[in-house]
């Protein structure tokens, strides 16, 4: 991948300054260090990073078409480009080099913005067409490449990276608190919500149009799942086990495609363990280069499962050894890549895996990504299933906490009977106690409950585990798990992270695999399983569902660290103004306590957050 990043003057009269593009472009260096390029127009310009992993020698940025009216910036890669390529050159289309990017500018000439619907890869683009005036902003379906932006003084600024528009001099950084209240309520941010007030991410399948000094935002793709009674025809389950497993298989041949050699994250899971058994299969004389976290704890630790598939491939392995030590030395440079509080720590092992890929000079790695969302991987879908399946009665323990659960549920979700992650209602309570008095103060001003959090018309009328996927597919993956743990923290050390089961083909055809082959029998993801009988040991395969942490702040507690101890003492809890002093003091005796311990990842670290903060808010200057 790369970084981009550009302003416009919406009002026209100001030219751009190159030194402020590459002040911009330099602060995301570490997204692309092989080379740089910059446009200037009279009233915008971009800039741009390059990570070189196809057409080494030709794929410098920008871009132009054959008479350099359009031209184009982009981070990521679009995996059917030579079928795209294919179709534009017999329609007369003249291509400059063998960079997959390039299709961009050619199907915006041959199709408008429809083309974004053509497209299977991870991307996020700035497209200017000199001659309209007309400057398209677009991101990927499933959210992994990223791409914020901020109006400032009549200014349109962006970038791949908030950090690259907060170089801009008219730019300056501020808090949201409902930002803040997300991350503490649900798995993540969620766009185009972020930790700084008005600088916002552009939600995933969506793109932005600036035309004749107006903006305007645009979906052109979302997950959406069949309603109950106009569900496609079942096929027979060897059908769907087959096509998924064809699907699976060109998804991981797309993302094998580089000029540089790809390597593995394996796991020791079904995910990885499967994705990695393909590739094996596909390419049995190519020895890939694979990584691992190995903890010293070993109550995480999945080498055991690891091993046994190591012993059946042909792979390169390398294993990273954690520890405490290693969480709170890489904490602060995980929360600067995230550019948010983080709620956990394993952000901190997704960049020691990233930094070891580094060392061995590979740019792009295969991650398992997306299955757990797809294919009801988390336990709440058995939770979920067995309270659909439980037989009681609809008086039995309702009260009025209950009628409040449920007109919070309705408001949030579109459906009172929906449960997500915890109950809202009482958890607002728990928020309200940790939060400073002024907060309290303030809190339904801020309140992300009291802003739209999904589109309630993707969760009516649908299955009940295909109401809680569409909820882990926006608010868990695209907003967190490929955003701030995947791409942040494989680029901070300019590694790009490719996702084989985020393929669009693959994702569409998911939302019509019936339930019970997802969750058969509370078994989760039954038709993977089925595809990796015959791949992986059966050990991986029927192994218990081991959600992938690391140890929380009661453990970096315990190592004593000054700073820590001073991140959260009284005073500067107090002055920073956010949580209340008293409450994080006593949070703070308990997780001391010898005898204390998080049943992460079930339990809520409710320190992380406020640590977490501390350091956030002393790197961005806030």
């Amino acid at each position: 991948m790369c970084g981009i990043c550009g302003y416009f003057d919406l009002k026209k009269e100001k030219s751009p300054d190159q030194k402020i593009l590459e002040a911009m472009a330099n602060k995301i260096i570490h997204r692309g260090p092989d080379s740089s390029g910059y446009f200037l127009d009279n009233y915008g310009g971009m800039g741009f990073r390059r990570l070189s992993l196809i057409d080494l020698q030709g794929g410098e940025q920008p871009l132009y078409n054959e008479d350099k009216s359009i031209v184009l910036v982009c981070n990521g890669e679009i995996f059917n480009y030579l079928e795209l390529r294919d179709d534009l050159q017999k329609k007369g289309h003249k291509f400059r080099t063998h960079t997959d990017v390039e299709v961009l500018i050619h199907l915006y000439e041959e199709y408008g913005c429809d083309f974004l619907n053509k497209l299977n890869g991870q991307f996020a683009f700035a497209l200017y067409d000199i001659k309209e005036q007309t400057l398209v902003l677009a991101r990927d379906q499933m959210g992994i490449c990223p791409l914020f932006y901020t109006i400032v003084e009549q200014n349109l600024i962006f970038g791949s990276e908030i950090k690259a528009i907060l170089e801009h001099p008219l730019v300056v950084p501020e808090v949201d608190l409902t930002g803040l209240d997300q991350i503490l309520t649900f798995p993540g941010l969620i766009s185009p919500r972020t930790m700084f007030k008005n600088i916002q991410s552009l939600k995933s399948g969506h793109y932005l149009i600036l035309k004749d000094c107006q903006i305007k935002i645009r979906e052109y793709w979302d997950l959406d799942y069949p309603k109950i009674g106009e569900s496609p025809v079942y096929r027979s389950e060897i059908y769907y086990t087959e096509r998924l497993q064809e699907l699976l298989k060109q998804s991981i041949s797309y993302r094998l495609q580089a000029d540089v050699p790809v390597g593995l994250y394996l796991s020791g899971g079904l995910d990885s363990s499967l994705i990695a058994a393909m590739v094996q299969e596909m390419r049995p004389d190519y020895q890939i280069d694979s990584f691992s976290i190995g903890f010293e704890d070993k109550n995480i630790c999945e080498s055991y499962y690891r091993d046994i598939l190591l012993r059946q491939l042909n792979f390169r392995h390398h294993e990273i050894r954690f520890n405490e030590q290693s969480i709170s030395e890489s904490l602060g440079k995980a929360i600067y890549h995230a550019e948010c509080p983080l709620k956990e720590t394993y952000n901190t092992a997704s960049l020691a895996l990233s930094s070891c890929a580094n060392r061995h000079n590979i740019k792009a790695i295969l991650a398992g990504e997306g299955a757990d969302e797809l294919f009801a991987g988390y336990v709440g879908y058995r939770f979920e299933q067995a309270q659909q399946n439980q037989a009681f009665s609809t008086n039995s323990n309702y009260n009025l906490e209950t009628i409040l659960e449920e007109e919070l549920s309705l408001k949030v979700w579109g459906d009172n009977q929906l449960f997500y992650e915890r109950n809202l209602y009482a958890y607002q309570e728990t928020k309200l106690a940790l939060y400073s008095a002024k907060l309290r103060e303030q809190f339904y001003q801020f309140d992300c409950l009291n802003f739209e959090v999904v589109d309630h018309e993707k969760i009516k009328n649908r299955h009940h585990l295909h109401k809680r996927s569409y909820l882990d597919f926006k608010l868990r993956l695209s907003d967190h798990l490929v955003a701030d743990h995947g791409d942040r923290m494989a680029l901070a050390n300019s590694v790009e992270a490719r996702y084989p089961f985020l393929d669009i083909h693959l994702v569409e055809f998911s939302t019509k695999i019936p339930p019970d082959l997802k969750l058969n029998k509370l078994e989760e993801k039954y038709i993977l399983k089925q595809i990796a009988k015959n791949l992986i040991p059966l050990e991986i395969i029927h192994r218990e569902k081991f959600a992938f942490h690391t140890q929380g702040s009661p453990n970096i507690l315990k190592q004593n660290i000054e700073y820590i101890d001073y991140l959260l003492s009284s005073e500067v809890i107090k002055k920073q103004g956010y949580f209340d002093p008293v409450i994080i003091q006593k949070l703070k005796q308990k997780y001391q306590q010898n005898n204390f311990r998080l049943n992460l990842p079930f339990d809520l670290d409710l320190l992380i957050i406020p640590l977490s903060l501390g350091i956030f808010l002393e790197q961005f200057n806030l």
